[in-house]
């Protein structure tokens, strides 16, 4: 059973409200993003607020976190407020849906863990389900609010297992968003297989930069010297 808390350098996230819990896809896309002097961030999805915080840890912006679950959008808030963002992190209880339909703000930066299970059986847990499946959030929708919401030389930046992150980025591509940042993760040296994309699109079509992160090295928790790199701004132990 995961701890009902989650220790990191500069802030704690308490999870036992929410039924996704802090996982390695969040810290990694935490990690990966820069803000570049963004100042306004929307997080979509937030869960337990770590990838908000991550952010708001690495930058002055103003961050947005919202979620459709009430438990997850009261978890966030508890440990925002709890931490030294708080006065840079505004969680709302809202569906990304109603939020591009009804506000006509702009981010100069999107972010997203998003809900990608489309045809595999869910979960008994009907929050769990909906935080991993994407009937909530279809790729189409979160692609269409992004197009709305971001700013013509805005950033958007996801992470998604590479089957689904494949379809992903040809929908972006027939959408108008165009991958120009790539990061193929992979959980051990040896493996051909890579776990997860992480994706930086825009409205400009233009080379994208892609690189790999190998997370171990030969044995569960035996993590490379570039992942310790890659997160040590926020792990305790690294």
């Amino acid at each position: 059973m995961p701890n009902d808390y989650f220790e990191f350098k500069k802030f704690k996230i308490k999870q036992d409200k929410c039924a996704m819990k802090v996982s390695t896809d969040a810290v990694l896309l935490g990690a990966w993003v820069i803000p570049n002097g963004s100042t306004k961030i929307l997080d979509i999805g937030t869960g337990t607020g770590v990838i908000a915080l991550m952010l708001a840890q690495k930058s002055n912006a103003q961050i947005t976190a919202i979620d459709i679950d009430k438990n997850s959008t009261e978890q966030a808030h508890i440990n925002v407020m709890e931490s030294p963002y708080k006065h840079n992190v505004q969680v709302q209880h809202i569906s990304f849906q109603n939020l591009y339909n009804t506000s006509e703000e702009k981010f100069n930066l999107i972010v997203t863990n998003p809900p990608y299970f489309v045809d595999s059986l869910k979960n008994n847990s009907e929050n769990r389900s909906m935080a991993r499946h994407n009937d909530s959030l279809s790729f189409d929708d979160l692609l269409t609010g992004v197009k709305k919401l971001l700013e013509p030389k805005g950033k958007f930046c996801v992470i998604l297992p590479k089957n689904e992150a494949m379809l992903f980025r040809e929908l972006a591509t027939s959408k108008g968003l165009y991958l120009s940042k790539l990061l193929r993760v992979r959980t051990r040296k040896e493996k051909e297989s890579e776990k997860r994309h992480l994706m930086q699109f825009e409205f400009k079509e233009t080379e994208f930069s892609e690189t790999t992160l190998v997370i171990e090295e030969d044995s569960h928790r035996n993590y490379t010297s570039e992942y310790k790199e890659f997160t040590k701004d926020y792990y305790l132990n690294f």
